[in-house]
């Protein structure tokens, strides 16, 4: 394999920020020394001065070939993960899907099968717990030791994914006792489901009553019901998209009691509101996403949290439906637009965006995007920092290169951009992934299937 050396970048993790060459060899960082006190032979050198070194990304939360109402997000493993590389993240965390009435190792093999060879970046997953029953309580024993950690359950979607308060209940209880993580989709579906037949029966169909319906008020409800009921189980507790203030403070309430409750957000929460629901036409539905995006006024609570660290994680729960062909699915009805947005490529770039404006340090900035989710998750040091020892994934960033963000020039397999016209500041230039360049001076250089599936160990943030 050859040996690389990264020059005279500013390298920043979650702990420090300092000026260092980066050795790498054999697909792992080797040394770290002042620039220009090692004369380290390499027959592949990278100039970083003036630029920022950094981890790759780690998304947490990414939905690959996703069935949901009736269709199936538009990324594949192939396109999706060449889009993630090209915005600086070099591991996603997918969710294979347990369907109901079946095993959830026929869920997980069917995942393994879509990835298989079709990869730019390393994949692991998580598992969605549809159907808790027995037999699914004992796999999920299983699941633990070959490292797949963690457990989706639903308190939204009835008939689809959801799962009532005892089946949540026995879930948490399991992995209490064998070291999983619960990851909880926090939203009231019962009583949204309501909502929605009634929102309907008044002929309110448009795009915008899908956040009108999905009230911040039934999330934060829902926050509470998993809180109390992981406190119950004895488990820890990771609640995933929040996106309303409500649903901060229970967080927050939660942690000042010492309680081992985790929350992430999505760039979407953070810099998207329900006036783009309002789009005139059937614009908004480009938009719709559960958790809903919320009025403006809901992303101060989001961005204190990142600050205060009662939210860990920022992850981009990219699940990408075409405007044409899938979201308008629901045109006459919002209850049928397909729920999910693109992001996995812009998620680097908006949270430097979010430095750039002050409102995260470029250490925070490290933490939330690549170095808790590692932790998170049971991939940490081998991922998301930059330590001898710890795989090669290094993104040369450049800070004050501009871009503005479009469907014209992204490469997500999606045909519109969340953020279409947003000017950013910082760029990404070169990627690697355990050493080897995917990303090459702004041209793609990987391949399909250099991505390895990453079995991964239990949290490491409880540590």
């Amino acid at each position: 394999m050859t040996r690389t050396v990264v020059r005279g970048g500013l390298v920043v993790t979650a702990a420090e920020e300092v000026h260092a060459d980066v050795l790498v060899e054999n697909g792992r960082v080797e040394a770290l020394a002042t620039p220009g006190s090692q004369q380290w032979a390499a027959e592949r050198v990278i100039d970083a001065t003036g630029k920022y070194v950094v981890p790759g990304g780690v998304d947490a939360h990414t939905h690959m070939e996703f069935p949901f109402g009736g269709t199936a997000s538009c990324d594949t493993f192939e396109t999706g993960t060449k889009a993630a590389a090209w915005g600086g993240t070099t591991t996603i965390i997918d969710f294979a899907v347990q369907s109901k009435g079946a095993a959830l190792r026929e869920g997980l093999d069917a995942w393994h099968a879509k990835a298989d060879g079709r990869c730019a970046i390393d994949y692991a997953f998580h598992m969605i717990v549809s159907d808790v029953n027995e037999s699914t309580l004992k796999e999920m024993d299983g699941l633990v030791g070959e490292g797949v950690t963690s457990f989706k359950l639903f308190m939204a979607y009835p008939g689809v994914f959801y799962s009532d308060d005892g089946q949540i209940l026995r879930a948490m209880q399991r992995a209490g006792d064998n070291g999983g993580l619960i990851m909880m989709h926090a939203e009231n579906g019962i009583a949204i489901d309501v909502l929605v037949q009634q929102a309907l029966e008044r002929g309110q169909a448009d795009p915008r009553y899908h956040g009108e319906v999905r009230k911040a008020l039934l999330e934060a409800e829902a926050t509470h019901r998993a809180i109390k009921l992981a406190q119950v189980a004895g488990a820890p507790l990771y609640v995933v998209h929040v996106s309303a203030r409500e649903a901060v403070a229970e967080l927050t309430r939660a942690r000042n009691e010492g309680l081992p409750v985790f929350g992430e957000t999505c760039p979407q929460y953070l810099f998207l509101s329900t006036d783009n629901l309002a789009e005139p036409g059937f614009e908004g539905a480009k938009y719709v996403c559960s958790t809903p995006l919320r009025p403006k006024e809901h992303q101060a609570a989001l961005w204190h949290g990142l600050r205060s660290n009662d939210l860990q994680v920022v992850s981009t729960d990219h699940c990408p439906f075409c405007f044409s062909g899938q979201k308008e699915l629901g045109r006459g009805d919002f209850s049928k637009i397909p729920n999910g947005m693109p992001g996995v490529e812009h998620r680097m770039d908006l949270l430097h965006q979010a430095v750039v404006d002050g409102h995260l340090t470029r250490r925070r900035w490290i933490e939330i995007a690549c170095a808790t989710p590692a932790r998170m998750f049971g991939l940490y040091p081998k991922k998301g920092t930059i330590a001898p020892g710890s795989d090669a994934d290094l993104v040369v960033y450049d800070p004050h290169a501009e871009q503005t963000v479009s469907a014209a020039t992204h490469h997500m397999n999606v045909d519109y951009s969340a953020y279409e016209g947003r000017r950013l500041t910082g760029r990404v230039e070169t990627v690697l992934s355990r050493g080897e360049p995917v990303i090459t001076a702004r041209e793609f250089t990987g391949r399909d299937g250099h991505g390895a599936y990453t079995p991964r160990g239990t949290c490491q943030y409880l540590n």
